[in-house]
């Protein structure tokens, strides 16, 4: 049966290739099936929340059919990576139900079925990667999200280059992004813009510095929205066997664009949402944190800092905000981007800090947990006192290490969110994840 699939795939879609040498292509492709079952509960307590909803409880299963290929012979080699995303809802209704969250919208309700396909061709020459299509990013300027059943997917091109030691080197342009709850594919806009941007592009660098430090610095334009800049500093010291110490320092500077640096553009959508200094929804930002992790045995903690200027909340690109709703959710690259809260509000201060443990060092391989806490302070309004807000969050992870269910994963999470801004909170997620290799 592997070796029937090992043919079928890469003969369906690389049938443009069947002139080219092809053995490696074939003999280092390798596919597997990732299955997510998820249930979402997201309670508002004392007062609505989105819709005037009190409540929204879903579940859904995921599937998602990831083929990799290898590449061609040659100087250049050429190969094509597949995603076929699937997500079926199982509970949802009774007006528990919100667009976006996890789910797709149907008229009134949730959808019965959603997903999605994901074509990524690809070129390698000597240390060098240009992949043109389906994304999933995960770069300090952009993070893709997937905290559902089906993650968030991005269209554009990305090039990583390693020719140099130590140094790795990416860019790429990014055009289009697909919610987690979505099949539709959107333009990319910040939080509190209605207009869709043509495309972010950025570059950056990763320097490995001696065995366990690194230093980034990267830049993003998100067309029509905002210049940002970010620096990053991280290194590792061995204090002892079974205990290190490692500190994170990054720093965010985010400026207008284009059409957000005039008043005609931002009365039209290209606008962030939120405080601004003189209300006019321009962005205008600086973010740093700073973190220390100490580690000894099965035990880690972890505390930090965290900053935002008063001009205007720290964005990244989101959809949450453009008419089709079920683009939204984002990822932050900061700290306190959790469960319900991302604490980057204009003025917001915040101190955090979280207790995790590894059960290996008890003889539990495959199960960990932790328990994290922000509270952020300062943060401006237009017309009344410097507000505040915190989180807590939770959470137990264990995988199957051997016999049947080998590899079966099972997570929770619960979250508690007091806010003199959004709603008071508590959230639960319940997942089982399991990934079958097919080649």
């Amino acid at each position: 049966m592997n070796n029937l699939l090992r043919s079928l795939i890469p003969g369906a879609l690389v049938l443009p290739l069947s002139c080219v040498a092809y053995a490696d292509f074939l003999a280092d492709s390798k596919a597997n099936l990732k299955l997510r079952n998820f249930y979402f509960s997201n309670d508002y307590r004392d007062r609505p929340g989105p819709a005037g909803q009190s409540r929204i409880e879903e579940w859904a299963q995921g599937a998602v059919l990831d083929f990799q290929s290898g590449f061609t012979e040659g100087p250049v080699g050429v190969g094509v990576d597949a995603m076929a995303l699937l997500g079926v809802t199982l509970d949802s209704g009774d007006g528990r139900h919100r667009g976006s969250s996890m789910i797709p919208n149907k008229g009134d309700g949730a959808a019965d079925q959603w997903g999605r396909l994901g074509v990524t061709p690809k070129l390698r020459w000597s240390k060098t990667e240009l992949r043109y299509g389906t994304l999933l990013p995960n770069l300090p300027v952009i993070t893709y999200n997937d905290s559902r059943t089906l993650p968030q997917t991005f269209e554009g091109a990305l090039l990583t280059s390693h020719e140099l030691e130590k140094l790795t080197f990416t860019a790429g342009r990014i055009t289009k992004a697909t919610g987690r709850g979505s099949t539709d594919r959107t333009g990319l806009a910040v939080s509190g813009g209605t207009r869709q941007s043509d495309a972010m592009v950025l570059a950056g660098v990763d320097y490995q510095i001696g065995e366990k430090g690194l230093a980034q610095y990267y830049f993003a334009n998100l067309e029509d929205y905002y210049d940002q800049h970010f620096l990053g500093l991280q290194n590792t010291w061995q204090l002892a066997p079974g205990q290190s110490l490692k500190a994170d320092l990054r720093y965010f500077r985010t400026t207008a664009d284009d059409a957000n640096k005039s008043a005609e553009g931002r009365v039209s959508g290209y606008r962030v949402g939120g405080f601004t200094e003189s209300a006019d929804g321009k962005i205008d930002n600086h973010l740093w944190t700073a973190a220390l992790t100490y580690q000894v045995g099965g035990n880690a903690v972890m505390m930090g800092y965290q900053q935002v200027s008063n001009g205007s909340n720290f964005v990244q690109q989101s959809q949450g905000t453009l008419p089709d709703k079920g683009a939204g959710a984002s990822s932050l690259y900061i700290y306190t981007d959790r469960m319900m809260a991302a604490f980057n509000r204009a003025g917001e201060r915040s101190v955090f800090g979280q207790y995790s443990y590894d059960f290996a060092a008890m003889g539990v391989p495959g199960l960990k947990a932790f328990v994290m806490y922000v509270k952020g302070e300062g943060i401006n309004t237009a017309t009344g006192p410097e507000l505040s807000e915190w989180e807590r969050d939770m959470g137990i992870d264990y995988v199957v290490q051997s016999g049947t269910f080998k590899g079966l994963g099972f997570g929770w999470r619960h979250g508690l969110m007091h806010s003199d801004i959004d709603p008071n909170q508590v959230q639960n997620r319940v997942f089982l994840n399991y990934t079958l290799a097919l080649f």
